[in-house]
């Protein structure tokens, strides 16, 4: 069962756990898949947001899907690299929080995604919630939980 501290806690509300927009790499959907390529080596990323020029979230992209968009039958075609646009690549059915949404809802969908992007009501970036972020919180609630047992 589930104790009134554990309700509480995953009833919080994400806003205190994200990272903000002004600390991740981004794109934006009209750079060349190239662009994006070297952000993506150079930050170590496996993947980033992408924005519009209003900084609405539009999707993500990733090394992975750069790689099989420039993929011949015969060879790597290297030469598209700065032909495509981020746009024609980029995954546009992400899962997304809002910043009211509650910590077992990003909880939920965290554990199918290493990182989830926040938006506002209006759709501009606002930051990420990564899992790594996430089991810390519960970490630090569960060891609180122990101290006071």
């Amino acid at each position: 069962m589930i104790s009134i501290e554990h309700k509480d806690f995953l009833e919080t509300s994400i806003e205190n756990f994200i990272i903000p927009s002004e600390k991740i790499a981004h794109v934006q959907t009209t750079n060349t898949i190239e662009h994006a390529l070297l952000l993506l080596t150079k930050s170590g990323y496996s993947a980033i947001p992408v924005l519009d020029t209003d900084y609405h979230l539009k999707g993500l992209i990733s090394s992975q899907m750069i790689t099989d968009s420039i993929l011949g039958l015969e060879k790597i075609e290297f030469g598209r690299l700065d032909e495509k646009k981020v746009e024609d690549v980029m995954d546009k059915d992400i899962p997304h929080l809002k910043m009211t949404d509650q910590f077992q809802y990003a909880l939920n969908l965290l554990v199918d995604h290493p990182f989830l992007c926040v938006m506002s009501r209006e759709g501009y970036f606002q930051g990420l919630m990564t899992r790594r972020v996430m089991l810390k919180q519960l970490q630090r609630h569960i060891h609180m939980q122990v101290q006071r047992s």
